[in-house]
C-alpha cells in the first residue's frame, strides 16, 4: 500500500519521536536505578577524599535532576506534537494572516515569535522550580526571585535585540536570494556567531555579572607563570560574581585570537588551593594546546552548512510542510514556516547522534587533561576535581550507558584512574597560540 507523502512523513516523524523519548526515558531510569544502587557506599577510590553524607547528597541530587528531567521530556514531545502534527502552528499561522493578510514578512516573524512565547511561558514553571525548588533543597541557588526576573527581562531583551535582525535577514534571503539562499545564510549566520564570540566578553556578559580583575597575589603569580610557561596571550585574568547565582564553581576562556579572556568564578577561588587552580587553568589551556575550541567551531560550521542544505530542500517539498501541520502557501512566503519546522523536528531525527558528540567531547577532556598533567600536576588536578565533584554535587556512581550517551566529561572514576597513570616531567612549552 502506497502512502501519501505527507501521511507517510507523518508516521516516520511520530515514530522517530516515540523512539527518541522511550530511549531518553529509558537511559534516564537507568541513571535512577545506578545512581541508587551505589548510594550506600562511597566507591573505594574515593573513600578517603568523599564523606558518605557527601556521596549520598550527589546521589540524591543526581536522581532529582534526572528525574525532573523526564518529566521534561514529556512535557516536550507534547508540546511538540502541538505544535506540529494537532495543528498549532497551522491554528496561529491562520490568526497571524486574518490579522495581517498584506504583511508576510512581519507575519513570519509574529508567528516565530509567538511559538516561541508559547514555549518560553510553558517552560518557565519548570525554570522557577528548578531554581527555587530542587537547586535550593540542595543548597546551591543563591539567587534571588527579584535576579531570577532581572535576568529573565535582560536575557529576552538581548534575545529580541540580535535575533530579530538575524531573522529578519535569513526570511529575507530565503524569499529573495533564489534557490542557493542557503548558502548566503550560512554566510550570514558565520559572520553573527563570530560578532558575538567578540562581543561576549565586553558587551554580553557584563550585563549579567560583575568581572573584577584577579587581584596580586600567589594565585595571579601562579597563573601568569603558567600562561608564559605555555605561551599563552590572554587580555586579562577576570573573577566574576557567579556566587550571586549558585555555589556551583567553573573557570572558563572568552573572547577570540589575542582578545581572550580567563574568566574563574569566584567560588572557585574560594574553595581550591593555588596549585589545584593551576591545574584546573592547565587544563583548560590543553583545550586551546589540543586546538578543541577551533575544531568545534569548525565543526558547528560544517553541520550548519549541511543543516541548512537540507532546509533549503525541505523547504520546497509540500510533504514536510502537510505531514507537519501546516497547509502550505505555494503562491506566498513560507520561509518563517520553513525555519520553524525545521528546527523544532529536527532534535527528534539528530537525538542518534548524541553519543558521538559525547565520545568526542570526552577525548578533547582526557587530552586537556594530560596537557594539564604536563604543565603542572596530575595530583593537583586529581585533588581539584575531586573537590569540585564533592562542591557541584556530581555523581562518582553513573550508569555507564547513560554516561555514554550523554556525559561530555569521563565519568569521575574513570578520569582519576587516566590522572594516576600519568607523570609530571619538566613543564615546557608544547604549542604556540593560534
Amino acid at each position: 500500500m502506497n502512502l501519501p507523502a505527507p501521511l507517510l512523513f507523518s508516521l516516520i516523524f511520530l515514530t522517530a519521536l516515540l523512539l527518541s523519548v522511550g530511549t531518553r526515558l529509558w537511559l534516564a531510569t537507568r541513571q535512577v536505578r545506578h545512581v541508587a544502587r551505589h548510594r550506600a557506599a562511597v566507591p573505594v577510590q574515593f573513600a578517603d577524599r568523599i564523606t558518605l553524607s557527601a556521596h549520598q547528597r550527589a546521589a540524591d541530587y543526581t536522581r532529582a535532576r534526572v528525574q525532573l528531567g523526564m518529566f521534561e521530556s514529556l512535557l516536550g514531545a507534547a508540546v511538540l506534537l502541538g505544535f506540529t502534527v494537532l495543528g498549532g502552528i497551522g491554528w496561529i499561522d491562520s490568526w497571524l494572516r486574518e490579522w495581517l493578510p498584506d504583511s508576510p514578512m512581519w507575519r513570519q516573524v509574529l508567528l516565530i515569535g509567538a511559538v516561541a512565547l508559547v514555549a518560553s511561558l510553558i517552560d518557565l514553571p519548570i525554570a522557577l522550580y528548578r531554581q527555587f525548588g530542587l537547586e535550593k533543597r540542595f543548597g546551591f541557588n543563591r539567587m534571588t526571585p527579584a535576579l531570577f526576573l532581572a535576568d529573565l527581562l535582560k536575557g529576552t531583551a538581548l534575545s529580541i535585540a540580535l535575533g530579530l535582525p538575524l531573522l529578519m535577514a535569513v526570511l529575507w534571503l530565503m524569499d529573495r536570494a533564489g534557490e542557493h539562499w542557503w548558502l548566503w545564510t550560512w554566510a550570514v549566520w558565520m559572520a553573527f556567531n563570530l560578532a558575538v564570540l567578540v562581543l561576549y566578553p565586553t558587551v554580553i556578559a557584563p550585563l549579567f555579572n560583575r568581572f573584577e580583575p584577579l587581584e596580586a597575589g600567589p594565585v595571579r603569580e601562579r597563573v601568569e607563570a603558567l600562561l608564559v610557561r605555555c605561551g599563552f596571550a590572554a587580555k586579562g585574568l577576570f573573577v566574576m560574581d557567579g556566587s550571586k547565582r549558585s555555589a556551583h564553581g567553573n573557570a572558563y576562556f572568552t573572547g577570540l585570537g589575542r582578545a581572550k579572556r580567563i574568566v574563574f568564578f569566584d567560588t572557585l577561588l574560594s574553595r581550591l588551593s593555588v596549585e589545584e587552580i593551576e591545574a584546573v587553568l592547565a587544563h583548560e589551556l590543553g583545550h586551546f594546546a589540543h586546538r578543541h575550541i577551533l575544531k568545534r567551531v569548525i565543526t558547528s560550521f560544517a553541520i550548519s552548512l549541511a543543516g541548512l542544505w537540507l532546509l533549503g530542500w525541505l523547504s520546497r517539498q509540500t510533504w514536510f510542510y502537510q505531514g507537519l501541520g501546516v497547509t502550505p502557501d505555494l503562491n506566498g512566503a513560507m520561509g518563517g514556516h520553513a525555519l520553524l519546522l525545521f528546527f523544532l523536528v529536527m532534535p527528534v531525527f539528530t537525538f542518534v547522534l548524541n553519543p558521538v558528540s559525547s565520545w568526542l567531547s570526552r577525548r578533547h577532556e582526557f587530552e586537556a587533561d594530560a596537557f594539564a598533567a604536563r604543565q603542572s600536576s596530575p595530583e593537583h588536578l586529581s585533588r581539584a576535581l575531586v573537590k569540585l565533584y564533592e562542591d557541584n554535587a556530581a555523581t562518582l556512581t553513573p550508569d555507564p550507558v547513560h554516561s555514554a550517551f550523554y556525559d561530555s566529561h569521563p565519568p569521575a572514576a574513570i578520569r582519576l584512574q587516566r590522572l594516576a597513570s600519568l607523570h609530571t616531567p619538566t613543564a615546557s612549552p608544547e604549542w604556540s597560540p593560534a
